[in-house]
């Protein structure tokens, strides 16, 4: 009688097919709730530094406010420049941070899950995020210099919205600044879009202050005494007219006889401005200029404004070599205060008091 063997029983029924289902479970629920906790951990962590970065620049451009004494950021532009640009370069710089953060969380996050989910796997990436990287330094270094240039321009405070700029590409108003680009509308209205990387110099029209400088083109027998006189008579007296002495700095000079040609004299005349009302001044500062010039009955060869540049701007911008001008007279400063007695009205007289009677007369 032969025996029949006996089968094994099923995988299924065995306690260690059961045992290793129970631990990748386990290890499976440990694995993600590592990884939702990393995720909620680097949503905690961006609002944190958000929030951290929000409370810093609210509470930069709120004192800017409260020094200024306005409410609302608008307001701002009638109050100094300084303040103005002080709150465009943090909330600048604000949203750069933000991003930064968000990228930085964002990578670090994804790097631990990684490391949680397959960790033979970090070893491989590692090798080819080093060959994508090798990659990208090839193509898009342009971008990375972009956006290097970009965060300096800000945090430097080279420009700023509403400057008038010459980045020797463009020339114009500025209408939006970023890390990567810059846009500049010029004087036809047309837009341009400059790259941040490709900005090698800045020039800078609207910081601090601006002068005017006019050329006035007179005959050669011309009295040069008396046309320098009626020069600096007539800029004085724009800059002591109420309309426009707030935009005037300092007082009006004549740098002199600028050059001599065969039929005209050049004398220079400039006026130390605020950089936003250079245009207006000279153009107000040319008209009466023309009229005072027709009342002395000389005519006008040409009358122009120039900007220097090169090495005569180099020497000029802060009035290198100034001429020798007349004296503009001031006041002297009172050493102390000086105290005086109060006036007080005279006592009337009585209809009967004469001016000459005197008292206890004859009747």
């Amino acid at each position: 009688m032969t025996s029949v063997p006996l089968e094994d029983p099923p995988a299924i029924t065995t306690p260690t097919f059961w045992q290793n289902i129970g631990d990748f479970f386990v290890s499976a629920g440990w694995n993600v709730l590592t990884v939702v906790s990393i995720i909620i951990g680097a949503f905690l962590l961006v609002w944190i530094l958000r929030f951290v970065i929000h409370r810093v620049v609210n509470r930069i451009v709120n004192g800017a406010k409260n020094k200024a004494n306005v409410d609302d950021t608008q307001a701002l532009e009638r109050s100094p420049l300084a303040s103005v640009r002080l709150v465009q370069r943090t909330r600048t710089l604000g949203s750069i941070l933000s991003n930064i953060v968000n990228v930085t969380v964002v990578v670090i996050a994804l790097l631990l899950i990684i490391n949680i989910l397959a960790p033979t796997a970090l070893g491989s990436l590692t090798l080819l995020t080093a060959a994508v990287g090798a990659g990208l330094g090839f193509g898009a270094q342009n971008i990375v210099k972009d956006v290097l240039n970009g965060i300096f321009i800000v945090a430097e405070d080279q420009v700023g919205i509403g400057d008038v700029v010459d980045l020797g590409l463009a020339t114009g108003i500025v209408e939006y600044v970023s890390v990567r680009v810059t846009h500049v509308r010029d004087v036809n209205g047309t837009l341009w879009y400059v790259r941040n990387g490709e900005i090698t110099r800045i020039g800078n029209l609207s910081q601090g202050w601006s002068r005017v400088i006019l050329d006035l083109s007179v005959a050669t027998d011309s009295d040069i005494d008396e046309v320098e006189r009626v020069m600096l008579d007539t800029a004085k007296g724009l800059a002591k007219d109420p309309k426009w002495r707030t935009r005037i700095i300092e007082q009006p000079e004549v740098w002199g006889l600028e050059s001599i040609s065969g039929d005209a004299l050049v004398i220079r005349l400039v006026i130390k401005t605020r950089a936003n009302a250079k245009d207006d001044v000279a153009r107000e500062l040319r008209m009466r200029l023309k009229h005072s010039i027709d009342e002395m009955g000389i005519s006008l060869p040409s009358l122009t404004a120039v900007m220097p540049s090169g090495l005569e701007g180099a020497q000029r911008v802060r009035g290198a070599n100034p001429p020798r001008t007349r004296p503009n007279p001031v006041a002297p400063a009172a050493e102390g205060a000086v105290w005086k007695p109060k006036r007080t009205a005279k006592k009337k007289t009585s209809p009967g008091d004469e001016p000459g009677s005197t008292p206890g007369g004859p009747s």
